[in-house]
């Protein structure tokens, strides 16, 4: 059976935007993000962070540092009683070739593949153009662009809505 997910972009939906952030003293959770996941997985979703983290291929962190900060960030979801299904990021360079940065659909068909998600009837939450693009290659039926994290160009936007953060996305998502 294929199930329905709410895929999250980390920097800037989940957590403040920092450049290159991997310390969890930099680390801050935005207003709401624990109680919309609950809400959303009340709803039957599985949550999944999908992440640029180009830092690593700048030699500005390692993955060592990027694993530790994922896991003290899922240790302070687990405490608030939230489930995320699994973590993909992209720790390559912009001009990469890889198909796993957004804005190409890697990660989540990825996710799609290993866990059976039904991609149409899911939602990617992002705070950039390129959050929406991957979702609209990887055949994501329903995006949101969040103002919480980079300035978004709504008029020249692909995304189907907009929230001001994701601490109001109870009132967009209702089943």
């Amino acid at each position: 059976m294929q199930k329905r997910a709410i895929f999250l972009d980390r920097d800037g939906v989940v957590n403040q935007e920092v450049n290159y952030l991997y310390k969890k003293e930099d680390f801050h959770f935005i207003d709401g993000i624990f109680e919309s996941c609950i809400y959303l997985q009340h709803l039957g979703y599985k949550l999944i962070i999908v992440t640029n983290q180009s830092g690593i291929a700048r030699g500005l962190y390692s993955e060592t540092d990027y694993a530790n900060l994922t896991n003290w960030m899922l240790s302070k979801f687990k405490n608030n009683n939230v489930t995320i299904l699994d973590i993909f990021h992209c720790p390559h360079l912009p001009e990469s070739s890889c198909d796993c940065r957004k804005p190409k659909p890697g990660m989540l068909l990825k996710a799609k593949d290993l866990y059976k998600i039904d991609m149409v009837n899911s939602w990617l939450i992002g705070d950039k153009e390129d959050d929406i693009k991957a979702a609209i290659s990887a055949n994501v039926g329903n995006t949101v662009l969040v103002r919480s994290g980079h300035k978004i160009d709504e008029l020249n936007s692909n995304a189907m809505f907009f929230l001001d953060s994701i601490k109001n996305i109870t009132n967009l998502i209702t089943n």
